[in-house]
């Protein structure tokens, strides 16, 4: 996080257009395979294809059109490592997350966050090159928040994953064992938080953030703990906890501009 990496305007718009049209891919791949299951959730029948608005074969033609577009522009315009990493994401939410653990296994999205937390390895091989530790600690960075971020919507809309038989952790495990989970995987994500700090790859404008933010998410989780009955606070946790990701991102780049400005002052 502390070193400067030269990224060209042309392999940066590469990078963004690829990543955006391999996210593409996988969010239709992903509705293909669960069309039958959207129908069953008030969350998701109204989507375009569960609803009828689209067909099965014009998602399917333009997913892969979308696939093989992504990785031509991330080979010619990147680089392979960037391409691989990116159809590696898109596999792993499609066949890993989708198609094996969402059906099976209440922790299906704690394994199932790789695919998530892809996207700041592809970045850092676009920049880089390479995967370097500030890379890899993103990565962890999101792995820890998902499990905590989507199992305050599964608590929201737990009554609509039962109905449609999906074993996430509130169907399988309970509401007590839930929160308890979302509490310690709201600690261990503001333990991971600190890391760049206390190993100099950020200054104190990100450890503020980090604290500040932090200790925000670990009161909507107390009170998640402490208060079962409120209806309304799991929601409430969910959106915070994209906007935290967010904020904590935004103060991350201020803090590593403004320091490193500081140095080149010097």
């Amino acid at each position: 996080l502390s070193e400067e990496w030269p990224l060209s305007s042309t392999r940066l718009e590469c990078n963004l257009g690829g990543g955006a049209l391999a996210a593409a891919a996988a969010g239709a791949l992903n509705c293909l395979w669960e069309q039958d299951l959207y129908k069953r959730m008030k969350r998701t029948s109204n989507r375009a294809l569960p609803s009828g608005r689209l067909s099965q074969s014009s998602v399917f033609i333009g997913a892969i059109a979308c696939t093989l577009i992504s990785s031509a522009l991330l080979v010619i315009g990147v680089n392979c490592l960037a391409a691989g990493l990116t159809l590696l994401g898109l596999c792993s939410y499609v066949l890993l997350y989708t198609a094996f653990l969402k059906p099976r296994t209440s922790q299906n999205i704690v394994f199932g966050g790789v695919a998530g937390a892809i996207p700041p390895l592809v970045g850092a091989s676009a920049a880089a090159g390479h995967i370097g530790l500030g890379a890899w600690w993103l990565f962890s960075l999101i792995m820890v928040w998902t499990p905590a971020h989507f199992w305050a919507l599964a608590i929201h809309r737990r009554e609509e994953y039962k109905k449609a038989e999906i074993p996430m952790l509130p169907v399988t495990h309970g509401l007590e064992f839930t929160r308890v989970q979302i509490l310690l995987y709201t600690v261990l994500l503001f333990l991971v938080t600190l890391l760049p700090f206390l190993t100099g790859m950020s200054g104190l404008i990100y450890l503020i953030c980090a604290v500040s933010l932090g200790a925000l998410f670990l009161g909507y989780s107390i009170k998640i703990f402490l208060e079962p009955d409120n209806p309304k606070i799991a929601f409430k946790t969910f959106k915070y906890s994209i906007n935290y990701l967010m904020v904590l991102f935004v103060g991350l780049l201020v803090d590593h501009y403004l320091l490193m400005n500081f140095w080149l002052l010097l």
